[in-house]
């Protein structure tokens, strides 16, 4: 079986070799695209030589990506007004359909039919596997998206027969294994084409913090990087994803040929990587299908509606809200994605500071409430809310104790300590305990003793779910340990 496939993948290799001397794509000679050893039909590219930094490894003209201008769809595209993401899925579900009539038929036969991404999974399956993980809602959401997308706008346009294909190559599945090719490899082109498909470029693995070769144009300047640790070099085209590109490669005349260039050393027999950004296994699972073991990148977020839950049970649901509403109008708010509020639970196990306050808001006695209230208004400057001063000021208005030293204080974990009193460190742990019940019966332990005992080639979809339930349950028990940690210590200290 595996033997066939790697023949298969080899005979498919070969295609794709003359199509790219026949489009004008120049692969180096150093580079070698091979087939992957897993037998599972994918691709990677080594090192036939030593590479270093600087060195011109391909270059890949405009005209030879698959975009929405350049497909045979783009008269109907445009006549249907589509953009963005939508576009560029017509266009390539429209040259998947034409088969060996397509100029990209090569290529497309070389690129999987659809990632493994969660957004392809069988419902029932996803809706198991990432129970209570970053993911649960997200990919819920996703395909209520793309099927309310696919009813708008893909569907008239087959019965419009301004393509003239087979309605089944349109069909509601195709059109989310094409997504879900758009999640994982479209690139940012230019203003002109927009994302599209750049054959070659997307051959290239991903290792975070490993990056070897960089996708970019002859134009681009040397501040187009993007400015939130996102990388040009693999661009999500799903206006849906929680991760967002914020920088587009010049454009430029069809004759300005992209490039990728070496920016780190590679040797001999390498695999050559590139990068999709500095992101977590929750990010990484849903746009590209994979995880990484010990991802420092990692987050798990606990949600504002989780915290007022706990607050309003353990107080009442007026008591929650007025504590809530005082910790806004204060200035403060958490991470916000798709109308929801949440904060973040780094990979170390640290909180987000504005947690902190608002729990320490909530563990308030009502008389320092009440004097909080009062002067909220005075503690909001005209100024950007600087979250160092801003806690200082409601820990000198709430405190019963003197805090001579306060002032001096610059560091944002010294400022955290102020906050993290008996209460608010009990509000973690129980916080902890009821995101943790969303992953549900299974311990953590259980989780891991799974994960060792899975096939990453065999069982893909649940080894990459339990590595995500894993990374995020090894951060929720770092943040209960440090908050029982950090209590004993103020025990201590007012002994």
């Amino acid at each position: 079986m595996e033997a066939s496939a790697s023949t298969s993948t080899a005979r498919r290799l070969r295609a794709f070799r003359r199509w790219m001397r026949d489009h004008g794509v120049v692969c180096s000679n150093a580079l070698r695209l091979d087939a992957a050893e897993d037998g599972g039909g994918g691709v990677y590219v080594r090192a036939l030589a030593a590479l270093r930094e600087g060195d011109l490894v391909a270059t890949i003209p405009r005209g030879a990506c698959l975009t929405p201008r350049t497909s045979g769809a783009a008269e109907a595209i445009e006549a249907a007004e589509l953009g963005g993401p939508l576009a560029l899925a017509v266009a390539v579900m429209y040259e998947r359909a034409r088969g060996a009539e397509s100029p990209w038929d090569a290529y497309l036969r070389l690129i999987p039919e659809r990632e493994p991404v969660p957004l392809v999974w069988p419902a029932d399956e996803a809706e198991r596997l990432l129970a209570g993980t970053e993911l649960d809602k997200i990919v819920k959401q996703d395909r209520q998206f793309i099927c309310e997308d696919w009813k708008e706008c893909i569907e008239p346009l087959i019965l419009s027969g301004e393509l003239e294909v087979d309605p089944d190559d349109f069909s509601l599945e195709n059109y989310f294994s094409a997504k879900s090719l758009l999640s994982s490899r479209s690139f940012r082109i230019d203003s002109y084409h927009g994302s599209g498909m750049v054959p070659l470029a997307d051959l290239f693995n991903h290792k975070t913090g490993g990056e070897h070769v960089h996708f970019t144009s002859v134009l681009e300047a040397s501040d187009s990087d993007s400015e939130d640790g996102e990388d040009p070099n693999n661009a999500s085209a799903d206006e849906q994803s929680t991760i967002e590109n914020s920088a587009d490669i010049p454009s430029g005349d069809d004759d300005e040929d992209l490039e990728m260039i070496v920016v780190r050393d590679v040797n001999e027999g390498e695999e050559v990587f590139n990068t999709y950004g500095t992101m977590g296994n929750a990010a990484l699972l849903h746009r590209y299908g994979f995880t990484e073991m010990d991802n420092s990148y990692d987050i798990v977020n606990i949600d504002l509606a989780l915290v007022t839950k706990w607050c309003s049970s353990k107080y009442s649901r007026r008591y929650a809200r007025a504590r809530v509403s005082l910790w806004h109008n204060l200035g403060y708010s958490g991470c916000t994605s798709q109308d929801a509020d949440y904060f973040e639970i780094s990979y170390d196990g640290e909180p987000q500071l504005e947690l902190l306050i608002l729990l320490y808001i909530i563990s308030l006695k009502s008389d320092a409430y009440d004097k909080l209230a009062s002067v909220a208004h005075d503690l909001i400057g005209d100024d950007e809310v600087d979250s160092i001063s801003s806690v200082l000021k409601v820990v000198r208005v709430t405190s019963s104790n003197q805090h001579p030293d306060i002032s001096g204080l610059e560091k944002l974990p010294d400022v955290k300590k102020l906050l993290l009193n008996e209460s608010v460190c009990s509000a973690l742990v129980s916080l902890v305990d009821m995101r943790e019940s969303l992953y549900g019966s299974n311990t953590l332990e259980d989780d891991r003793q799974k994960l060792q005992a899975c096939s990453s080639v065999n069982e893909r979809n649940l080894y990459h779910s339990l590595v995500l339930r894993v990374s995020e349950r090894t951060i929720l028990h770092k943040l209960k340990k440090h908050a029982s940690s950090w209590s004993k210590t103020k025990k201590r200290k007012q002994l």
